[in-house]
Protein backbone atom coordinates (compact mmCIF):
# COMPACT_ATOMS: atom_id res chain seq x y z
CA UNK A 1 0.00 0.00 0.00
CA UNK A 2 1.61 3.83 -1.05
CA UNK A 3 2.38 5.35 2.06
CA UNK A 4 1.83 9.37 2.25
CA UNK A 5 5.91 9.78 1.34
CA UNK A 6 4.96 7.53 -1.86
CA UNK A 7 2.10 9.48 -3.07
CA UNK A 8 3.93 13.25 -2.69
CA UNK A 9 6.50 11.72 -4.43
CA UNK A 10 4.33 10.83 -7.22
CA UNK A 11 2.72 14.14 -6.85
CA UNK A 12 6.19 15.49 -7.76
CA UNK A 13 7.06 13.67 -10.74
CA UNK A 14 3.90 14.19 -12.24
CA UNK A 15 3.93 18.15 -11.56
CA UNK A 16 7.88 18.25 -13.04
CA UNK A 17 6.53 16.09 -16.51
CA UNK A 18 3.65 18.94 -16.54
CA UNK A 19 6.25 21.61 -16.45
CA UNK A 20 8.16 20.11 -18.90
CA UNK A 21 5.66 20.10 -21.26
CA UNK A 22 4.30 23.15 -20.64
CA UNK A 23 7.63 24.69 -21.32
CA UNK A 24 8.08 22.65 -24.45
CA UNK A 25 4.50 24.00 -25.99
CA UNK A 26 5.73 27.06 -25.19
CA UNK A 27 9.09 27.35 -27.08
CA UNK A 28 8.07 24.05 -29.85
CA UNK A 29 4.08 25.88 -30.43
CA UNK A 30 2.45 22.34 -30.50
CA UNK A 31 5.17 20.24 -32.38
CA UNK A 32 4.32 16.67 -30.66
CA UNK A 33 7.14 15.72 -28.09
CA UNK A 34 9.85 13.64 -29.30
CA UNK A 35 9.60 15.26 -33.10
CA UNK A 36 12.65 16.32 -34.22
CA UNK A 37 13.03 20.00 -34.87
CA UNK A 38 14.57 21.51 -37.73
CA UNK A 39 15.87 24.59 -37.87
CA UNK A 40 14.62 27.53 -40.42
CA UNK A 41 15.29 27.62 -43.80
CA UNK A 42 18.22 29.60 -44.63
CA UNK A 43 17.14 31.87 -47.64
CA UNK A 44 20.12 32.84 -48.29
CA UNK A 45 22.47 29.82 -49.22
CA UNK A 46 20.88 29.77 -52.91
CA UNK A 47 22.61 33.07 -53.45
CA UNK A 48 25.73 32.09 -51.85
CA UNK A 49 25.56 28.77 -54.18
CA UNK A 50 25.17 31.16 -57.06
CA UNK A 51 27.62 33.82 -56.16
CA UNK A 52 30.09 30.33 -55.75
CA UNK A 53 28.99 28.96 -58.81
CA UNK A 54 29.70 32.33 -60.53
CA UNK A 55 33.29 32.46 -59.02
CA UNK A 56 34.22 28.99 -59.87
CA UNK A 57 33.00 29.48 -63.44
CA UNK A 58 35.20 32.68 -63.72
CA UNK A 59 38.55 30.99 -62.58
CA UNK A 60 37.90 28.14 -65.05
CA UNK A 61 40.96 28.58 -67.61
CA UNK A 62 39.48 28.65 -70.76
CA UNK A 63 39.25 25.20 -72.32
CA UNK A 64 40.48 24.36 -76.21
CA UNK A 65 38.91 26.17 -78.94
CA UNK A 66 36.82 28.24 -76.09
CA UNK A 67 36.59 31.61 -77.19
CA UNK A 68 35.51 35.11 -74.77
CA UNK A 69 33.00 37.25 -77.80
CA UNK A 70 34.80 40.70 -76.45
CA UNK A 71 31.74 42.38 -78.45
CA UNK A 72 29.44 41.13 -76.07
CA UNK A 73 31.27 40.07 -73.05
CA UNK A 74 30.31 41.52 -69.55
CA UNK A 75 33.64 42.70 -67.59
CA UNK A 76 33.64 39.47 -65.31
CA UNK A 77 33.66 37.06 -68.45
CA UNK A 78 36.24 39.48 -69.84
CA UNK A 79 38.71 38.40 -67.11
CA UNK A 80 38.89 35.60 -68.38
CA UNK A 81 41.06 36.13 -70.65
CA UNK A 82 44.67 35.57 -70.10
CA UNK A 83 45.98 39.18 -68.63
CA UNK A 84 43.29 40.90 -68.35
CA UNK A 85 42.61 42.18 -64.86
CA UNK A 86 39.38 43.66 -63.75
CA UNK A 87 40.30 46.81 -64.02
CA UNK A 88 41.35 46.49 -68.07
CA UNK A 89 38.11 44.67 -68.73
CA UNK A 90 36.25 47.65 -67.06
CA UNK A 91 38.10 50.13 -69.51
CA UNK A 92 37.02 47.63 -72.34
CA UNK A 93 33.96 47.31 -71.39
CA UNK A 94 33.72 51.49 -70.93
CA UNK A 95 35.16 52.07 -74.46
CA UNK A 96 32.86 49.54 -76.36
CA UNK A 97 29.98 51.32 -74.27
CA UNK A 98 31.08 54.51 -75.41
CA UNK A 99 32.72 54.07 -79.16
CA UNK A 100 30.62 50.62 -80.13
CA UNK A 101 31.66 47.16 -81.38
CA UNK A 102 35.54 46.74 -82.07
CA UNK A 103 35.15 44.35 -84.89
CA UNK A 104 38.66 43.04 -84.81
CA UNK A 105 41.23 42.54 -82.84
CA UNK A 106 43.44 45.22 -84.44
CA UNK A 107 40.48 47.57 -82.88
CA UNK A 108 41.16 46.41 -79.38
CA UNK A 109 44.24 48.42 -78.70
CA UNK A 110 42.23 51.62 -79.05
CA UNK A 111 41.66 50.60 -75.16
CA UNK A 112 44.45 52.62 -72.88
CA UNK A 113 47.05 49.49 -71.70
CA UNK A 114 46.38 47.13 -74.40
CA UNK A 115 49.63 47.04 -77.12
CA UNK A 116 50.53 44.64 -79.53
CA UNK A 117 52.39 41.91 -76.63
CA UNK A 118 48.62 41.74 -75.21
CA UNK A 119 46.66 41.68 -78.49
CA UNK A 120 48.98 38.78 -79.62
CA UNK A 121 48.20 36.95 -76.25
CA UNK A 122 44.55 37.18 -76.64
CA UNK A 123 44.17 36.28 -79.99
CA UNK A 124 43.33 32.45 -79.89
CA UNK A 125 41.06 33.37 -77.50
CA UNK A 126 39.04 35.99 -78.53
CA UNK A 127 36.04 37.00 -81.44
CA UNK A 128 34.10 39.73 -82.20
CA UNK A 129 30.62 39.48 -83.28
CA UNK A 130 30.17 43.14 -83.83
CA UNK A 131 30.96 45.37 -87.05
CA UNK A 132 33.35 48.11 -85.67
CA UNK A 133 31.66 51.43 -85.22
CA UNK A 134 35.17 53.58 -84.65
CA UNK A 135 34.81 57.44 -84.84
CA UNK A 136 36.73 58.77 -87.71
CA UNK A 137 36.86 58.18 -91.72
CA UNK A 138 37.95 54.39 -92.52
CA UNK A 139 40.79 55.12 -94.97
CA UNK A 140 40.69 54.02 -98.26
CA UNK A 141 43.54 51.93 -99.51
CA UNK A 142 46.78 53.19 -97.79
CA UNK A 143 47.36 55.96 -95.12
CA UNK A 144 49.35 58.84 -96.05
CA UNK A 145 51.19 58.90 -92.45
CA UNK A 146 52.68 62.66 -93.30
CA UNK A 147 48.97 63.96 -93.76
CA UNK A 148 47.16 61.68 -92.45
CA UNK A 149 44.62 63.18 -89.49
CA UNK A 150 44.40 61.92 -85.93
CA UNK A 151 41.48 59.96 -86.58
CA UNK A 152 42.57 58.50 -89.43
CA UNK A 153 45.52 57.31 -87.76
CA UNK A 154 44.31 55.76 -85.45
CA UNK A 155 41.84 53.11 -87.88
CA UNK A 156 45.63 52.39 -88.37
CA UNK A 157 46.64 48.47 -87.01
CA UNK A 158 48.56 48.49 -83.46
CA UNK A 159 48.17 52.51 -83.25
CA UNK A 160 45.41 53.69 -80.71
CA UNK A 161 44.35 57.37 -79.80
CA UNK A 162 47.60 57.86 -78.06
CA UNK A 163 50.12 56.64 -80.29
CA UNK A 164 47.95 58.31 -83.26
CA UNK A 165 48.43 61.65 -81.16
CA UNK A 166 51.97 60.89 -80.49
CA UNK A 167 52.87 60.77 -83.88
CA UNK A 168 50.88 63.74 -85.20
CA UNK A 169 53.09 65.32 -82.08
CA UNK A 170 56.46 64.50 -83.50
CA UNK A 171 55.50 64.62 -87.10
CA UNK A 172 55.02 68.69 -86.20
CA UNK A 173 58.11 69.01 -84.14
CA UNK A 174 60.80 67.16 -86.25
CA UNK A 175 58.98 67.25 -89.88
CA UNK A 176 57.73 64.20 -92.26
CA UNK A 177 58.99 60.64 -91.88
CA UNK A 178 61.01 59.67 -94.81
CA UNK A 179 60.26 56.03 -94.85
CA UNK A 180 58.09 53.46 -93.10
CA UNK A 181 60.99 53.09 -90.09
CA UNK A 182 61.33 56.60 -89.03
CA UNK A 183 58.07 56.05 -87.42
CA UNK A 184 60.36 54.30 -84.58
CA UNK A 185 61.17 57.99 -83.36
CA UNK A 186 57.62 57.90 -81.74
CA UNK A 187 57.75 55.79 -77.98
CA UNK A 188 55.94 52.87 -78.24
CA UNK A 189 56.30 51.71 -81.73
CA UNK A 190 58.78 49.23 -82.84
CA UNK A 191 59.66 47.03 -85.22
CA UNK A 192 56.69 44.96 -84.40
CA UNK A 193 53.58 47.67 -85.08
CA UNK A 194 56.62 48.88 -88.14
CA UNK A 195 55.40 44.92 -89.90
CA UNK A 196 52.21 45.23 -89.08
CA UNK A 197 51.96 49.04 -90.82
CA UNK A 198 53.65 47.75 -93.76
CA UNK A 199 50.81 47.27 -95.80
CA UNK A 200 48.80 49.97 -94.54
CA UNK A 201 50.30 52.80 -94.58
CA UNK A 202 52.26 55.13 -97.43
CA UNK A 203 55.25 56.86 -96.99
CA UNK A 204 56.26 60.03 -98.15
Amino acid sequence: MATADDRRAAMLLLGLALAGMLVRLAVGGSQPAGAIAYGAVDSSRPMRDSLAARAARLARPLGPGERIDVDVASAEDLTRLPRIGAGLAARIVADRDARGAFGTLDQLERVPGIGPGLVETVRPHATFSGRSTHHGSEPRGRVRVNTATQRELETLPGIGPVRAAEIVADRGRRGPYRRLEDLQRVPGIGPQIIERLRNSVQIP
